[in-house]
């Protein structure tokens, strides 16, 4: 079995796959402050209560954009599972050609999205994320991530609000009923989830319409897919959005580790 780790900005996205079938994950607060030690017991206490055995994982693979938690959870392979993980790092086979001016400088995550993507469905292809950041990443038809863009995701933007501001309160993420609003609150939510999808949807559009003029891209065949906590929020008030997968990540982590399963070895 494969376990797959993804960590990001806020959480740690755990996967177990038997060959293809993604048995379960887990989620877990991202915390720099935790010891190799404290990752391990939380995971093998994951395993036990799904009824799992740790010693039934034969590989690792993580993808982390906190380079912070790369050594700890490298640690937490060889203790708990003795096993040297694969990193998704600057030279791993993705089957993704990179055609930006600094390939050390793209985060895995987004690596990683894109060749779950571009394996499925072989088209060009406009990956959007909606996490911590709203990233967005570019493969043609001919499998070259191109490039993309990066935005505040929406929670960011509302903390960042909470804090920079004297007496704006602190919202929950509810889409309000309508534009012009009567209350603070939904002034806020309005400005955040409203302006989010219009960033998306303009941002979206322009790489569509690059895709066809500088990459000789057929619009038609063009396919937009999202994931991150917030996608459906989002796509329920745009419409350009293709496919919604919360999964992608998970699912680039294995199509990657299959490309690359023969550089883990066993930590004697």
């Amino acid at each position: 079995m494969l376990l797959a780790v993804d960590v990001g900005n806020t959480n740690v996205v755990l996967g177990v796959f038997d060959r293809e079938k993604l048995i379960t994950k887990w989620r877990l607060t991202t915390d720099t402050r935790r010891s190799a030690d404290e990752y391990g017991t939380l995971v093998d206490s994951m395993f036990r209560h799904e009824g799992l055995d740790p010693g039934d994982i034969d590989d690792i693979i993580i993808s982390s954009v906190v380079p912070s938690l790369i050594f700890t959870l490298q640690h937490m392979s060889y203790k708990y599972f003795k096993l040297e993980p694969i990193i998704v790092a600057t030279g791993i086979k993705t089957g993704l050609k990179i055609k930006c001016d600094d390939p050390r400088q793209i985060g895995s995550d987004r690596i990683v999205n894109s060749v779950a993507a571009y394996t499925r469905l072989k088209c060009p292809v406009i990956v959007v994320d909606f996490g911590t950041a709203t990233t967005f990443c570019v493969v043609t038809s001919g499998g070259e991530f191109v490039g993309g863009a990066i935005a505040p995701g929406i929670k960011t933007s509302a903390s960042a609000l909470f804090q920079q501001t004297a007496k704006l309160p602190n919202v929950d993420l509810d889409i309000p009923s309508r534009f012009i609003c009567k209350n603070t609150t939904e002034c806020i939510q309005a400005g955040l989830i409203f302006g989010h999808m219009g960033l998306a949807e303009y941002i979206i559009n322009g790489m569509k319409k690059e895709l066809v003029e500088v990459y000789g891209e057929n619009a038609d065949d063009i396919k937009v897919v999202a994931t991150g906590g917030l996608a459906n929020m989002v796509d329920s008030g745009i419409d350009c959005i293709d496919v919604i997968d919360k999964r992608l990540t998970l699912d680039g982590l294995l199509f990657i580790y299959e490309k690359n399963k023969g550089l883990q070895r066993k930590n004697k």
